[in-house]
């Protein structure tokens, strides 16, 4: 937590530094723009309160559709992964309880703690042959599809900014807390 929150705090000095000097490089050569808030928000992740996160909502019923079309071909068409093609994408669900065994088996059902991780993880890195090309319907679509398949949530449950992060996850709890204090909020 305390690294998550250093790393953030580095990330936003440094964007405020290039903002600063962008805006100077404008005036003095007359050319380029300053870097808004909404660009800006692609460089920072969604914490777990789900600040940041956009307007939008979806359901797991369009995103099976999104799912079919933009990551079935790594992910299997029933999360199940596909390693054995050469493509690396990683099995979603299933898992669940084996964390402590010889033999743990790291998905988005058994081992990511909040379901915000899952939302800013998709709009930043996935489909992998088009990061970022979702749009926010699309992400809270795919998260419905991916948490319900995996009965996290109510299949038909629809997730937005404010049911994301009620989103209780199964290893929500399985995480030493960093008892440091918080330097940056």
């Amino acid at each position: 937590m305390f690294t998550h929150k250093l790393i953030h705090a580095a990330a936003l000095i440094g964007a405020i530094a290039f903002t600063q000097a962008a805006s100077s490089q404008v005036a003095r050569f007359g050319f380029g723009s300053t870097a808004t808030p909404e660009e800006l928000s692609k460089f920072f992740s969604i914490p777990p309160d789900g600040r940041g996160l956009p307007p939008g909502s979806g359901n797991a019923t369009k995103g099976a559709q999104i799912y079919a079309g933009a990551c079935a071909a790594c992910h299997g068409d029933k999360l199940e992964g596909n390693p054995a093609k050469g493509i690396g994408g990683d099995k979603l669900l299933g898992g669940r309880d084996t964390l402590a065994s010889k033999a743990p088996v790291k998905t988005v059902e058994s081992y990511w703690p909040y379901a915000t991780t899952l939302f800013d993880y998709v709009r930043r890195a996935m489909p992998f042959q088009a990061p970022g090309s979702l749009t926010a319907d699309e992400i809270y679509a795919v998260s419905a599809y991916i948490l319900g398949e995996g009965n996290i949530i109510d299949k038909s449950a629809v997730l937005d900014a404010e049911t994301l992060v009620r989103v209780q996850m199964p290893n929500r709890d399985g995480f030493i807390p960093d008892p440091r204090p918080e330097l940056f909020k």
